[in-house]
């Protein structure tokens, strides 16, 4: 028997994820190269000199139930701390930004902010009490910070997001990074490409549809465990020509791979890359103790 063992540790799951649907996207793949003459491509551009990496980590505190009167019945929440900041990468890798914020995410009526002796919660109606729900919502807020983050630098390189762009598509040149494939976007019979890119090279560039229009691409950062490793996707907005969003795309080939990380370093390797790996420690350790996060919290309850 012949197998491969996968370099992201068991904890994260799996980069891409075996059991993937199909995307509800409207996807068209003739956008640079017609589908029966799709290749891997390799890139003549240059690296980008600076590099600006956007990032942005949650964490729960606390879980809480809010009683509102004595006629209803407690409403359950969660205290959430959660920030975003970005990394600057020349000749040497700088924290350029850093955004901390406390929340109360509950849909719970009348709800009030919490103040803590090292903290202010503020609140975030969620549209329901479920765990879903509840991590939906402090997702959404950690994404506008990254956004606002984002909006916010000054930057004559290249700035890549993680995650996808959809709170980032106001960012002018801005890459979304998606290091973990849940759902296929590629047609079935293009698929096999995936598997047959070689380190550095991309897939051709492809326009996604729906609300959010951007024009993305595969490509693999690094030799890894399996067939599949180190394959990520990347888009931009579709708003320029599609020249511009070529000439993009042959940019990040060249320049992503030089900061894959190695499996002896980082649980996610290779796509966890090392910028972005340092940048989310940062940011967990402004977002502080959460044991003493949970004190606090238990000290304004009481």
């Amino acid at each position: 028997m012949r197998f491969t063992v996968e370099t992201w540790a068991p904890d994260y799951g799996t980069p891409i994820d075996p059991d993937m649907d199909e995307s509800a996207t409207a996807v068209d793949v003739a956008v640079e190269l017609p589908p029966g003459e799709w290749e891997p491509i390799d890139s003549h551009a240059e690296a980008a000199a600076e590099v600006v990496f956007v990032d942005g980590v949650r964490r729960v505190d606390a879980n809480v139930w809010i009683e509102a009167t004595a006629e209803i019945p407690p409403v359950h929440g969660v205290c959430a701390s959660y920030a975003a900041g970005a990394v600057r990468c020349t000749d040497v890798a700088e924290i350029c930004s850093v955004l901390v914020e406390r929340s109360l995410f509950t849909p719970a009526p009348g709800a009030e902010e919490i103040d803590t002796a090292h903290g202010r919660y503020g609140v975030e109606p969620t549209v329901g009490s479920t765990a879903e729900e509840l991590w939906l919502g402090i997702q959404r807020r950690m994404g506008i910070l990254e956004g606002r983050v984002a909006a916010g630098l000054r930057s004559e390189g290249m700035v890549v997001v993680d995650g996808p762009l959809s709170h980032h598509q106001q960012v002018p040149g801005a890459v979304g990074y998606v290091k973990t494939q849940l759902v296929h976007h590629l047609p079935e019979d293009l698929r096999w490409i995936l598997r047959r890119i070689p380190v550095g090279r991309r897939t051709p560039i492809f326009l996604m549809g729906g609300a959010r229009q951007v024009f993305s691409w595969y490509l693999r950062l690094a030799t890894a465990g399996s067939v599949m490793s180190g394959i990520v996707r990347c888009e931009v907005g579709a708003s320029g020509p599609v020249a511009a969003a070529i000439h993009t795309a042959d940019r990040v080939t060249a320049t992503l791979p030089r900061f894959a990380s190695q499996e002896h370093k980082d649980p996610r390797a290779p796509q966890n890359l090392y910028p972005i790996g340092g940048l989310e420690r940062e940011l967990r350790h402004r977002l502080g103790d959460p044991a003493i996060m949970e004190r606090a919290l238990r000290r304004a309850a009481s």
